[in-house]
């Protein structure tokens, strides 16, 4: 592994660990506000990732995928939610569930804000190089770039949450997604869909992981690829 490629490596793991704590404190905050107090009281509505992060889901997973060129995807420690600690609990838990995503989207859109400001104050080759690199085109030459590492750090802040944020709403246990649509099944099939947990994510990553990415993730990138180009 070359000198770049480890830093490149780094980059994407320093953005990782703050989206994943970003994503677990929005749930706790949401969950606290709502009437929960659950992960609040345990410490979990805090940017320290060490509140977070799962060494197997937070760490091992997504070096193992970068190093061998996979999707860098992974897990924190759940978010711990209450429900009966909720005035509705069909609408709260939904709300607590979505807030993760929506802050992984959030993230991703001010990643993107900045990188717009960047491009504007003299930063378009650094961003354009970013860019690239990100999409391992090699003999990207950034020589002369002294602010290519922010460009970078922003551009991995708008891929990868955003790969965050498609990947959490899949539908299947123990992601986000699930937790809205087990309410609106029937009991009898909620039953089994609960118990499918990580065997529907092995699904995924065997079967299914290029055509959800494919059908959400990249047009949604694209999009704010275009958004970079044209703003």
């Amino acid at each position: 592994m070359s000198q770049q490629e480890f830093v490149l490596i780094l980059f994407q793991v320093v953005v990782l660990v703050l989206a994943f704590s970003v994503h677990e404190s929005a749930h706790a905050y949401v969950a606290m506000r709502l009437g929960d107090p659950t992960a609040y009281m345990l410490g979990r509505v805090t940017l320290n990732p060490m509140k977070h992060l799962d060494p197997l889901g937070s760490v091992l997973v997504p070096l193992v995928s970068l190093v061998y060129g996979g999707w860098l995807i992974g897990w924190a420690k759940p978010c711990p939610v209450t429900t009966r600690n909720f005035r509705h609990i069909r609408r709260d838990d939904i709300l607590v569930s979505l807030a993760g995503p929506a802050s992984n989207l959030a993230m991703a859109t001010t990643a993107l804000g900045l990188l717009i400001v960047f491009k504007h104050t003299g930063g378009v080759a650094a961003i354009n190089a970013a860019m690239l690199m990100a999409n391992r085109v090699p003999g990207v030459d950034t020589g002369g770039m002294p602010l290519f590492p922010v460009a970078m750090l922003l551009y991995y802040g708008v891929t990868i949450n955003l790969l965050l944020f498609v990947f959490n709403l899949i539908p299947i246990p123990p992601l986000d997604g699930s937790h809205v649509l087990r309410h609106f099944l029937p009991y009898r099939v909620e039953q089994v869909y609960d118990r499918i947990g990580m065997y529907g994510l092995i699904l995924i990553f065997l079967f299914g992981g290029r055509w959800v990415f494919g059908t959400f993730y990249y047009p949604l990138l694209n999009l704010f690829n275009d958004l970079l180009g044209s703003l």
